[in-house]
């Protein structure tokens, strides 16, 4: 499965939570993976770093923002200040 769909699952989890809040990784990996979604957290996880290089979501660790390069440990997602809605042509 490719690492788009993961993306796509995770941008739009964000953006349906709205703003100032986060979602858990595993809500991403249970919408693509719903099998076997423990299995591929590192999935997810590397579609949460390069989404947050690119300024889409910010992870965060106990509610602050974290290094997307530098993070160890439970995370959560949120999407970033000023990143467009999944739909738009921005």
């Amino acid at each position: 499965m490719s690492e788009d769909v993961i993306e796509t699952a995770i941008l739009s989890l964000v953006e349906a939570r709205g703003p100032e809040k986060s979602i858990c990784p595993s809500e991403a990996a249970r919408e693509v993976f719903p099998e076997d979604f423990q299995k591929r957290m590192r999935h997810v996880r590397n579609a949460a770093i390069h989404l947050a290089r690119q300024g889409k979501v910010v992870i965060l660790r106990k509610g602050k923002p974290v290094d997307p390069e530098n993070f160890k440990g439970v995370y959560r997602l949120a999407k970033a200040p000023d990143a467009p809605a999944p739909d738009s042509d921005g």
